[in-house]
């Protein structure tokens, strides 16, 4: 992985406790990932929309890490390589007491449903 501070930056808080855009958007999630140069919090890969690839995709940023509470890996993009990182800045992940998938309140009670059709679809 690159550790290089062209990559990451370990000052930089995360952006908030979820997703930005599906907080925007009223949106839900499955798990949490951290862009790990700019702080942006975006949806795993296993959600619907997968805002963190997107963000990738739309930025460049390559290296994410896990905002789930207990773990501590990274993922690089471009090379497909998970490793362990710096300690970036707090917090590490999303609080403990968050759902997972959720927020709960936004969770439709189909979800299971709606990600294995999505996963037919890929």
């Amino acid at each position: 992985m690159a550790e290089s501070s062209e990559f990451i930056d370990a000052g930089v808080p995360p952006s908030g406790n979820g997703c930005v855009e599906c907080d925007e958007n009223g949106g839900w999630w499955v798990h949490l990932r951290r862009c790990a140069l700019c702080g942006h919090v975006g949806c795993c890969d296993e959600s619907l929309l997968k805002h963190a690839t997107r963000h990738f995709e739309a930025t460049g940023h390559r290296v994410i890490r896990t905002y789930e509470p207990g773990e501590e890996w990274f993922f690089d993009y471009l090379t497909g390589a998970f490793s362990f990182g710096p300690r970036l800045a707090p917090p590490q992940s999303h609080p403990t007491e968050q759902s997972v998938p959720g927020p709960a309140d936004r969770l439709p009670a189909n979800w299971e449903d709606l990600l294995a059709e999505d996963r037919d679809r890929s």
